[in-house]
């Protein structure tokens, strides 16, 4: 009989300091507008993500007629500086890697950072080669009006190491 009255005490104790936890009234009442503690917290946890995410990240430009004009540009300045590599004609059905390019530049065309939104799985060796060659021809033709910007482009890499860029690609074959 002990044993049974020491259980259902445990409970309703249990019971009663889950409902109490809950209750709104035994909260202390907060003056209209102000915050709590950890309301406070979440916002400065939040402004610090975003301070973070702001540093470590940089934003695409909107791809504007001015910027893809702007691609032109600079696609021919690193074909001019890589004319060796620049695969002549037809890039063939199944190119070996496509990776998108994210070249971060400043006012003047100097490439500040190399990212990219998209690597093949198969060539891990690829994405690193096509940011050498990128840090390489730096600085790029000036952006003029546009200023820093973050120029993208797909580079279509063949097997033997030579690429085209999607902006000024020839296309590719059928066969």
């Amino acid at each position: 009989m002990m044993i049974r009255a020491t259980n259902a005490v445990r409970w309703l104790g249990l019971v009663a300091v889950v409902a109490l936890s809950g209750c709104s009234l035994l909260q202390k009442a907060e003056a209209p507008g102000a915050e709590t503690p950890r309301e406070v917290a979440r916002q400065e946890a939040a402004a610090e993500v975003k301070a973070q995410t702001e540093s470590e990240f940089k934003t695409i430009t909107a791809q504007t007629p001015t910027i893809k004009a702007w691609r032109k540009i600079g696609a021919a300045d690193i074909y001019k500086k890589y004319p060796k590599r620049i695969y002549k004609g037809k890039i063939p059905p199944l190119v070996y890697a496509v990776v998108v390019v994210e070249t971060h530049l400043d006012a003047n065309g100097k490439v500040l950072d190399v990212s990219f939104s998209r690597v093949p799985s198969h060539a891990p060796e690829v994405p690193p080669k096509i940011a050498a060659l990128v840090r390489e021809a730096s600085p790029l033709p000036s952006p003029g009006k546009l200023g820093a910007h973050t120029y993208v482009d797909t580079w279509l890499w063949d097997k033997s190491g030579n690429f085209q860029l999607d902006t000024l690609t020839l296309g590719q074959r059928s066969r």
